[in-house]
């Protein structure tokens, strides 16, 4: 694990480490995931490792602030698409909050519900470093630093500092993403091994992305 800032969290952690505590650990991977692909599962399994979190959740956005809309499949699917990509992996769930709650998913709303419904939970929320660089743009973003403790992967072609604390956590990189996934369907190009398998047949079996 290369953590590379002593953050607020981990100066908690080294103050009582040999104190028993009940808290859980969890991280949150937001997303579209417009297809989930094995990237996205990586990226969880390792972070839930390295961490030695109890469990990381894949959260679906409903409707993302920076997400073109019209790009976006109908919930039911990516919901439906998620839970065939999990399956029994332990230590993997879904948190589908934003998909109840609808509208627009601003990570400081959902955050603050799901502390106020879990007050005996910490929070991870799990980014990408191409995200890290817009951190000062993100809603409400002083207060939600007080409430949840980033985690920064690095993407390939990305590398980014922030003077916010992150922990950054080093995972192999994969360089899939969910509009390559659409891409390859696109020009009738099957995209073996880049998402689940189970995945795979859900999309060709309801005809998505073509």
């Amino acid at each position: 694990m290369a953590i590379e800032l002593l953050t607020p969290f981990t100066k908690v952690e080294l103050e009582t480490e040999n104190q028993p505590t009940n808290r859980k650990q969890v991280g949150i991977l937001g997303g579209n995931f417009n297809p989930v692909h094995n990237a996205h599962l990586l990226v969880a399994d390792q972070v839930r490792q390295q961490l030695n979190l109890d469990q990381v959740l894949l959260m679906p956005e409903f409707t993302p602030p920076h997400i073109d809309t019209k790009e976006t499949i109908d919930e039911k699917h990516r919901l439906k698409m998620l839970e065939l990509a999990l399956g029994d992996i332990a230590g993997l769930g879904i948190e589908t909050i934003e998909l109840e709650r609808k509208g627009i998913s601003y990570t400081y709303d959902t955050m603050k519900l799901l502390k106020e419904k879990n007050p005996d939970t910490d929070y991870y929320f799990i980014i990408g470093a191409d995200m890290v660089e817009y951190l000062p743009k993100w809603y409400r973003i002083d207060e939600l630093v007080q409430m949840i403790q980033f985690v920064g992967v690095q993407r390939p072609r990305y590398k980014a500092g922030t003077s916010y604390p992150v922990i950054w956590v080093d995972v192999p990189l994969m360089d899939i993403s969910s509009s390559m996934v659409r891409d390859f369907i696109k020009q009738g190009r099957t995209p073996n091994f880049l998402l689940p398998t189970a995945v795979l047949d859900y999309i060709q079996k309801e005809e998505l992305y073509r």
